[in-house]
């Protein structure tokens, strides 16, 4: 028989050896399929899918004969239900199915993005309702009006979050009992792993084991000795323990996130309070103008505390091309505890104040006009800022003045009302009418209008105080019979016709709006979120892989290292790192040179740097690089290659390049 005929009959090749021999290369190659799955077994803690066999012949879903009577159709019945509730458990706890919940969180909160929601602001969603009066009956059905609290909305965070637990937790206790554990065996044929390096040295198997050892746990790898055939020893090591951890970490971070949310949504406060300068505010829940709480929150849990906004400082960009832009936006506020100490303090709008678990964020700023009014009699019946909301960019403001307590000219009591703009930068145009060009106060102007009437402020009703209900009044006129509109500077006054009173612009002051909110878990939210980050980093950029050292004593008498690495999943820089120990344990076992081109007397004629595959290769099927070699016939010679620079080219000896696929070949028949 020729060489290549003695070659390919021991690989198991048809038509070339005899069936003997095809077997029993099939059976080695199962074999070393099998070491190899179990080589790679316990690099992830993914869990394993079951799947269970559909029954036949009518006998149920999952499985088992019904057995005749009651007590047969009853355990038939409760073998059915823990099928379908293991499948379904199964099924819900999968990354699959948490990924998909995940999607639709994300999905089902676009709706309280686009709509306005009775949670957030409640005017807003009247205002809807009564332009679309159809399609808020279909929303209120499907409770659109309050996405974040729905039963749908609910259901699916529920679901996410037992799906994330039932996923992750089985996980942990599997990485735990890994981490308690030592790193698996050899496989009997290293040359069939990702990396893979050899070469032969005058070194006792002993001693490059024990090198080996301290090596691999100088670099931080997780080590175990062990014995092999006689006449050899190996060392496995496990390194990349960090990645599972961090993958974990991620989910678990995804679980705090989910409960810091839930909590933050059943136990807080959020109120808003607008404030002219030198006023003050109680945090108690008659002196919000807006407020709203979570499920579990009690108003008697407030913090005890109040402020008063001493002064506000806003300073606008006069650039062309920034003009208008915020440059300074600050008030100083004077705060009290509920012992009464007083402390001074600076609100921005990234900087917001922190009073026990309270915080007052700045939101807004704007101006009130300081107005006086006479009634017919003479008497100051009104006097006092009132704040005017701004409108635009420039400031444009509106706002209105109600005089309740009024008495005529005929001493009749009465009541006065005006509305209009309060303008900082005055301008008018045919298009616009009264505006505001600029933020600052450059020409502050007041114009109103003046009506006569009920303002309905009697009624019991509750009214917005920054609009007029003109409904009963009637506007006043001008000497001309003209509708009555007149304009204002700081220090002057209009007297109203017929004797009415005069209204008198003092001055103006400046006001800000702030939030007051109590929140539960936005620390755990912050921490996870940071934990989260953490881990996602670590589970994508470190790499789970596990290295062995075999030395044995080969047919000539010398010592025989094998060295191979397996990752996680494939990665160039497993062979680099493998190359970089070769070279490191070379310093204790010298690189002998290759074999003369008789083939050596390692058997099979692989020289170093060739991939020796260990005394109990029975088909000799690669040579450098992965390809054929170690024909028992005469050979050509090898060039000369050290075991570092054998390490970096053997990146892939067979198609599997990473555990999974070491794995799936291994289960492979």
């Amino acid at each position: 028989m020729s060489d290549d005929e003695h070659t390919a009959g021991r690989r198991g090749e048809p038509g070339t050896g005899t069936g003997t021999s095809t077997g029993t290369a099939t059976a080695t190659a199962t074999a070393s399929a099998a070491d190899e799955a179990d080589a790679a077994a316990g690099l992830s803690t993914a869990p394993v899918e079951e799947r269970d066999e559909p029954a036949t012949g009518g006998s149920g879903t999952f499985g088992g004969a019904r057995e005749p009577g009651a007590r047969g159709a009853l355990a038939w019945f409760g073998r059915e239900a823990t099928g379908w509730a293991r499948w379904f458990w199964r099924q819900l706890t999968s990354m699959r199915v948490a990924l998909i919940l995940l999607f639709l969180l994300a999905l089902a909160s676009i709706p309280g993005s686009l709509i306005p929601q009775n949670g957030v602001d409640a005017v807003l969603v009247a205002d809807f309702r009564e332009n679309n009066p159809g399609l808020s009956d279909v929303y209120d059905r499907l409770q659109l009006f309050d996405v974040y609290s729905s039963v749908w909305f609910s259901a699916i965070y529920i679901l996410l979050f037992v799906s994330l637990i039932g996923c992750i937790v089985p996980r942990t206790w599997q990485f735990v009992g890994q981490l308690r554990g030592r790193p698996p065996r050899a496989p009997r044929r290293l040359s069939r792993m990702p990396a893979y390096t050899t070469w032969r040295t005058d070194a006792a198997p002993e001693d490059v084991v024990g090198a080996a050892h301290t090596l691999l746990a100088r670099r931080r790898f997780r080590t175990t000795r062990a014995d092999d055939a006689p006449g050899g020893a190996h060392v496995a090591a496990e390194k990349g323990y960090l990645r599972e951890a961090g993958n974990l970490v991620f989910h678990l971070s995804l679980i705090v996130m989910l409960i810091a949310f839930a909590a933050g949504r059943l136990y807080y406060s959020e109120g808003g309070k607008l404030i002219v300068q030198d006023q003050g505010f109680s945090n108690v829940l008659p002196q919000y103008d807006d407020y709203e709480s979570g499920t579990l929150f009690d108003v008697n849990d407030l913090e005890p505390f109040g402020f008063r906004l001493d002064d506000f400082h806003a300073d606008f960009s006069r650039e062309r091309v920034d003009m208008g832009t915020p440059t300074e936006f600050r008030a100083d506020v004077t705060y009290w505890d509920a012992e009464g100490n007083e402390t001074s303090a600076s609100i921005e709008p990234n900087h917001p104040l922190h009073v026990g678990d309270s915080r007052v964020r700045l939101l807004g700023h704007g101006y009130a006009p300081v107005v006086t009014v006479t009634d017919g009699q003479g008497e100051v019946t009104f006097s006092g800022p009132v704040p005017f909301l701004p409108q635009d960019a420039g400031l444009t403001s509106t706002g209105v003045i109600k005089v309740g307590n009024y008495v005529g000219p005929d001493g009749e009591r009465d009541q006065l009302g005006f509305q209009g703009f309060f303008n900082p930068t005055y301008n008018i145009d045919e298009v616009r009418g009264p505006h505001s060009t600029f933020p600052e106060p450059d020409l502050p102007v007041l114009t109103l209008n003046a009506f006569r009437g009920d303002l309905g402020i009697n009624s019991g009703l509750s009214q917005n105080v920054y609009q007029l209900d003109t409904t009963n009044m009637e506007q006043l006129v001008d000497a001309s019979g003209d509708l009555l509109r007149f304009n204002l500077m700081p220090g002057e006054s209009m007297e109203l016709p017929d004797g009415l009173g005069t209204l008198t612009f003092e001055r103006f002051d400046e006001w800000a709006s702030f939030q007051i909110t109590t929140k539960a878990g936005n620390e755990w939210a912050l921490g996870g979120a940071l934990a989260a980050v953490a881990g996602l980093a670590g589970s994508l950029l470190l790499q789970r892989r596990r290295v062995w050292v075999r030395a044995r004593t080969g047919a000539d008498g010398r010592t025989v290292v094998e060295m191979a690495s397996l990752g996680r999943t494939e990665s160039a820089k497993l062979p680099h790192e493998l190359a970089a120990l070769a070279a490191a344990l070379t310093t204790s076992a010298p690189v002998l040179p290759d074999p003369d081109e008789d083939g050596g007397p390692d058997e099979g004629g692989r020289g170093p740097g060739n991939g020796d595959p260990g005394p109990d290769d029975g088909d000799r099927d690669r040579g450098p690089g992965g390809g054929d070699g170690g024909a028992a016939g005469p050979a050509e010679p090898a060039e000369p290659v050290g075991p570092a620079e054998h390490a970096e080219r053997t990146e892939t000896a067979e198609p599997a390049g990473s555990a999974d696929s070491a794995a799936a070949e291994g289960a492979r028949p």
